[in-house]
């Protein structure tokens, strides 16, 4: 089975902006002009991409700290996001929150926050408010480290207590930080199988190949609206927090590296566009560079824009 053009053409352009978004914050971040820790998602694109394209409009989604991918590809105003990353007042948390505190009410991005596991007990709240028969759902995005902590446990409990219309999205990029699953984990553990114990629908897929993961994806996903669990194998090519890669550091095994470096969602998407002629490398071109001269009047945006003042913060304090 294969997708449509049309949606083939939105996958790859949220894929290319995210992409394209982080190398600019990792090409500019030694100017010292953006003042917070930031966490990139150069390399696991392809499952926030995939998620917002079956997701609605009706529907909301709340993030952790690695949140950028998730809140371009819900939709989120890219130059409130770079304008909060530099700590300006045009920002999306009027500059106070920094990269690890994105939200956009219009596009019902809940909000992102840094400490790990805290915004799921939230997502949770926010379904819980939604009435009988409601058409919207909440999408709790994750970690594979988030499904460690106790409160993580509690909230999958009540959310299937109380059948609540939530989608619990698990990026398992293999680390927290630098401590790989072997060393957090007993040996052949499974998170969907853990969580299919609470008696909630649970799903393991994997990005590797972006397109069969769409297509999957869409199947589990639209039109449900009962409690559920995705856990996707992903996996990020920097380092946890910054703007650099670390290879060598050697905390990941090169072939596992190399392995992901082959399954690059850009590349991958590049290669089937061609394959199947949906789009020449030509238009994909251009393509980014209607996208790249957006991120540049982006950061033009955020360096122009003036910094918050403390009348701003007592505005949104009451």
């Amino acid at each position: 089975m294969k997708i449509k053009k049309k949606l083939f053409l939105k996958y790859v352009e949220k894929i290319y902006l995210i992409r394209l978004t982080e190398q600019e914050i990792s090409k500019r971040y030694s100017e010292k002009k953006m003042r917070c820790p930031v966490h990139l998602s150069i390399g696991q694109e392809a499952p926030s991409a995939a998620l917002n394209l079956i997701l609605t409009k009706s529907d909301f989604a709340i993030s952790y700290h690695r949140a950028h991918a998730h809140y371009l590809a819900k939709n989120g105003s890219l130059k409130k996001m770079i304008s909060e990353i530099y700590g300006k007042k045009t920002g999306c948390s009027a500059g106070y929150g920094g990269s690890m505190h994105l939200i956009d009410k219009k596009k019902k991005f809940i909000g992102s926050t840094a400490i790990v596991s805290s915004s799921i007990p939230v997502g949770a709240g926010f379904a819980y408010t939604f009435k009988k028969n409601s058409k919207s759902r909440v999408c709790i995005y994750l970690g594979d480290a988030s499904c460690e902590e106790g409160v993580f446990f509690e909230t999958l409990n009540f959310v299937v207590l109380k059948k609540l219309p939530v989608i619990f999205f698990c990026e398992n990029n293999k680390f927290s930080v630098f401590s790989n699953m072997a060393v957090r984990q007993p040996q052949n553990r499974k998170l969907y199988k853990l969580t299919s114990a609470f008696g909630i629908k649970s799903h393991k897929l994997s990005a590797a190949n972006p397109i069969e993961f769409y297509l999957k994806l869409n199947k589990i996903i639209k039109n449900n609206f009962k409690p559920i669990f995705i856990e996707v194998d992903t996996y990020r090519y920097f380092e946890h927090c910054g703007p650099n890669e670390d290879d060598h550091l050697n905390y990941r095994p090169k072939n596992e590296v190399n392995y992901w470096k082959t399954k690059d969602p850009v590349l991958l998407m590049e290669r089937y566009a061609v394959k199947n002629n949906i789009a020449s490398l030509d238009k994909l071109k251009k393509m980014k560079s209607k996208i790249i001269r957006n991120i540049n009047d982006a950061f033009m945006y955020a360096e122009k824009s003036p910094p918050p003042n403390y009348n701003d913060f007592l505005k949104l304090s009451n």
